[in-house]
């Protein structure tokens, strides 16, 4: 009976779906383990080999968990909102719900030919209506909800509002916008009901504000930061701008110390701990006032507010450095410098902020003509703008030490002896001819008036309560992490559940959600620049009949327009993994029950390019439903592992520069080539050979019909390269192709065994043979070719049971511990010996069919159903290791004459030296090395070595 991998993975793969194999139930009576993948985003181009790696690792340890009796909950959907299939309906005019439907058809598709163990009774897809209905419920949790810094915790906002009610605000001490005035109870009560909504707005946690964002004209939408690469959109490479607009954004740096510490309760990679802890760039310092010297008589004097870690420098500064985008800078710049300014603002405008960021250097400003009066000496200090200063941060300001900080020392340095720079102060008693001195020790603070003779530490504390003495500054702590603006100019997005009463938002009662993204004609933003939303006929709120009317009905007394923005691409994916608890529940997001049986994700398997994204937008979200007593737990993800990138093996041509030439790899020595991608379909990819007439009928290379191609042996050979797998490369591996030529389960047992799962490894087709071979050697074991099942019921050999349950051991440990790779490595080497020891024995192959199915569960499945069995292989009992087969009996020494090894002997371990003795000198072996002498010395370490001497 042989191996057909094609009519076994079928029959399975159909079993588990109709008896819904993996659907989990919430069963308080056994322990629970939830593993959970990184939402995917049905793209157009399907799955190639490098996106089931984390899903296959996921996999076995879902599978392993069930054979040891957990009750496992292992979803999958469809984080189904994005860009990519909006861009697609602009081109094609198809709607983005059809494009979306048919690709989550298509991945379906591949996933099930892979064999993942997924409840798919919970399949959940962020586009449908009766999922983004509890994406719009969350934000209005979060709009009518504040954030108390004493407690560190969110509450309603009618709490608030009874606060304000009974003493106003000037006890408070709350998270809310900069420069939010005080009031008293009797104030607040006197103010109307507009006024309350305004200043109730500066402290919820989705709020509307003018802000700088990412603008992309080409695209028509706002982008994440995430969304940019090098200046232009990840999408499309368009080039980006910054520009103000009113948008709703996420009150995420409310949460900054919490999602600070709730790092060091979560089991993750310290690589993506510390791009968090940088994202959130906690630092501790002091806000200095500086006050503005009046250009002219009738100008009323203004501050600038800086944010410094080292205020201890503070009689070092030099010069005052603004953000392009400051909004002072239009108000401060002297007409003598406002062309220049203008310009430079301009430019700035072009640049993303992570190119800012990383853009060390160039260095580039402006003197804006104005100056600002140091709050000590009372000198005059210019203030210029720069790039490398962003609005976001701080204040937008710095105060620039050039003494203490080697990025404003270039910058002094740059602009030396023109108009508005100062020469350097220096304040530390150090050389700074060469370079700034920026270490905060080894030093002694000079010409620093009330600082001079104190350290880092001295000054600090003496500064800042002269600031505060003087009213100039006090201490404060600074996060670099930013509100998360939260509105997209785009069509294919969960709509927000909001209408507009003069100007200011409304809620939409949670009981008449969802709103639906409504039909539209177009999907580009409307002639007027409107959000692509403006484009529909029925898009107003009617607050008598409570739905969705005709915008021509729109007249501001019952009848208004809803909002145009639609919410980013993180929104559904922010709380999707308690949806997954509880999925068909249409009376709320998830119930107590489900939430409190399943808690948290305990391993969450994707990506490490979502560290500063999902990732922290996911614990934002659940640290503010754990406030508002929705969630359980703190933390989201109890342990997460981002898998590597299974890397492309790239095929070349190589074209003469100045002919239609093509050589052979082997050939291009010394000539002047130019490299072309070639598509792995024309290729033996085992090989490399090139089919000359498949390139030559390609449509990609049309032009090369006629090319000359220089053989090497009278074949073509193509270079290869690792590279990342991309359709542009034409280096794409189809996991179809992989599971009809050798099956799913060596897809599946490839993959893992290619190199740890964290590391990036290159793809070889070739090398999936000898994985294919294993499966085919494992199934004689059961099987003869021409009597079908060989299975006997005698009792194994010690050797039979010491191969199989050091592999129970070793593969049990790999799975606990991740290291898949080692466990396939184990296999192999099970199976060599056991073929080799001739072993059909029931009490082995049995457990061995159940340690190798979290791996090849079709094969699995087969070998358990042929040993008699009924039902799934899925649940049944994991083996358990018994160390009394791994114990060593016997011993095979080296036996060694004067020192050099002769041969060796198969000797128990229970032996005595006098024993072992008397064996040795028996041995025929060391009667003729002895040739008739008696040696002199006979030294046995038992268990170890015997040499006999002289």
């Amino acid at each position: 009976m042989k191996y057909f991998h094609e009519k076994i993975e079928a029959k399975w793969q159909q079993y588990w779906a109709k008896n819904q194999t993996f659907a989990a139930s919430n069963n308080p009576d056994k322990p629970k383990y939830y593993v959970l993948d990184m939402f995917p985003y049905p793209s157009g181009a399907g799955l190639h080999v490098g996106h089931p790696l984390g899903y296959i690792a996921s996999d076995i340890v879902a599978r392993f968990k069930r054979h040891k009796g957990f009750n496992v909950l292992h979803p999958q959907g469809y984080d189904s909102f994005g860009l990519p299939a909006e861009q697609y309906a602009i081109q094609t005019g198809q709607h983005p719900e059809k494009t979306t439907r048919e690709n989550i058809a298509r991945y379906r598709e591949q996933l099930d030919k892979i064999g993942f163990s997924f409840d798919w009774s919970r399949e959940v897809r962020t586009s449908n209506a009766d999922y983004y209905k509890w994406t719009q419920w969350i934000f209005i949790q979060l709009f009518n909800s504040y954030y108390c810094k004493v407690d560190q915790k969110a509450y309603d906002i009618n709490d608030l509002i009874r606060i304000f009610e009974t003493e106003g605000n000037q006890m408070v001490n709350l998270v809310c916008d900069d420069g939010v005035e005080k009031f008293s109870a009797s104030e607040w009560n006197s103010f109307s009901k507009e006024q309350q909504q305004k200043i109730l707005l500066k402290y919820r946690l989705t709020y509307l504000a003018e802000t700088e964002v990412n603008w992309c004209p080409a695209l028509g939408t706002v982008l994440a930061n995430d969304e940019i690469v090098n200046g232009v959109s990840e999408r499309g490479g368009h080039p980006v701008i910054r520009k103000k607009m009113t948008q709703w954004s996420m009150r995420i740096s409310a949460y900054a110390e919490r999602l600070l510490q709730g790092l060091e309760t979560i089991d993750w990679s310290e690589s993506i701990k510390e791009s968090q802890r940088n994202w959130i760039g906690k630092s501790v310092g002091a806000s200095v006032s500086f006050n503005l010297l009046p250009i002219t008589d009738n100008r009323e004097p203004s501050t600038i507010d800086v944010f410094t870690t080292r205020p201890d420098t503070i009689f070092g500064v030099t010069f005052i450095t603004l953000a392009p985008e400051h909004e002072l800078v239009s108000v401060i710049t002297t007409p003598e410098q406002k062309a220049a300014v203008n310009a430079y603002v301009e430019a700035t405008a072009k640049r993303s902020e992570r190119e800012r960021m990383a853009d060390v250097k160039t260095i580039s400003g402006v003197f804006t003509g104005a100056y600002v009066e140091h709050p000590f000496t009372k000198e005059p200090i210019p203030v210029w703008i720069g790039d490398y200063v962003l609005a976001g941060y701080g204040t937008g300001a710095v105060m620039a030490v050039p003494c203490g900080d080697e990025r404003d020392y270039a910058f002094a340095n740059h602009f030396k002896g023109q108009q508005g720079m100062p020469v350097i102060k220096n304040i530390f008693n150090q050389d700074i001819s060469k370079e700034a001195f920026t270490a905060k020790d080894g030093f002694k603070l000079v010409n620093s008036d009330i600082l001079n003779g104190l350290d880092y530490k001295q000054g600090t504390e003496k500064i800042v309560y002269s600031l505060e003495k003087i009213g100039h500054g006090n201490g404060k702590t600074n996060y670099r992490l930013r509100d998360a603006v939260f509105s997209r100019q785009r069509y294919w997005g969960e709509p927000f559940p909001v209408y507009y009463v003069n100007g200011l938002p409304q809620m939409i009662d949670s009981k008449h959600l969802p709103i639906i993204l409504p039909e539209v004609e177009k999907y580009l933003p409307t002639e007027d620049g409107q959000p692509p939303l403006g484009n529909a006929t029925n898009w107003a709120w009617d607050t008598k009949e409570l739905r969705v009317v005709s915008c021509e009905l729109i007249d501001n007394k019952t009848i208004f327009p809803l909002e145009l923005n639609t919410m980013p691409g993180w929104a559904g994916s922010s709380w999707y993994w308690m949806r997954y608890m509880d999925a068909q529940n249409d009376a709320e997001f998830a119930s107590n029950d489900a939430l409190k049986y399943w808690e948290s994700v305990d391993l969450y398997i994707g990506g490490s390019e979502h560290a500063t994204g999902h990732l922290l937008y996911s614990r934002f979200w659940n640290k503010f439903l754990k406030d508002r007593g929705y969630a359980p737990t703190e933390e989201p993800f109890k342990k997460l592992i981002n898998q590597g990138m299974i890397l492309g093996m790239s095929a070349f041509v190589y074209r003469s520069e100045d002919s239609k030439k093509l050589y052979s790899k082997g050939l291009i020595a010394g000539e002047k080539v130019h490299p072309i991608h070639v598509d792995l379909a024309v290729i033996n990819d085992i090989t490399n050979e090139l089919d000359i007439e498949a390139f030559k009928k390609h449509p990609l290379y049309s032009d090369y019909k006629d090319a000359e191609f220089l053989l090497e042996n009278g074949k073509h050979i193509v270079g290869r390269e690792v590279e990342k797998m991309s359709k542009s490369k034409y280096n794409v591996v189809n996991p179809d192709d992989i599971c009809s030529d050798y099956g799913a389960d060596t897809l599946r047992l490839y993959e893992m065994f290619l190199g740890p799962l964290e590391q990036a490894k290159p793809w070889n087709t070739a090398g999936i043979t000898g994985v294919s071979g294993f499966l085919k050697k494992l199934w004689r074991l059961y099987f003869d070719d021409t009597t079908g099942l060989n299975i006997t019921e005698e009792e194994p050999t010690s050797e039979m049971y010491k191969s199989l349950h050091k592999t129970i051991k070793k593969v049990t440990e790999d799975i606990e511990n991740f290291s898949f790779n080692t466990s396939v490595s184990q296999f192999m080497i099970c199976v060599n010996e056991l073929a080799t020891l001739k072993c059909h024995h029931r009490k082995i192959l049995e457990p061995l069919a159940i340690i190798i199915s979290p791996y090849a569960p079709h094969i699995a499945e087969e070998l358990w159903s042929q040993l008699g069995h009924e039902g799934s292989i899925s649940t049944v009992a994991f083996p358990i290791c018994e160390e009394k087969y791994l114990v060593e009996s016997e011993k095979e020494y080296p036996v060694s004459f004067n020192g050099k090894m002769r041969f060796t002997i198969k000797l128990s371990l229970d032996l005595t030296v006098p024993q072992i003795q008397e064996i040795v000198l028996a041995d025929e072996r060391t009667i003729k090395q002895l040739d008739g002498r008696t040696p002199n010395k006979i030294i046995i370490v038992p268990g170890k070595v015997i040499n006999l001497v002289g």
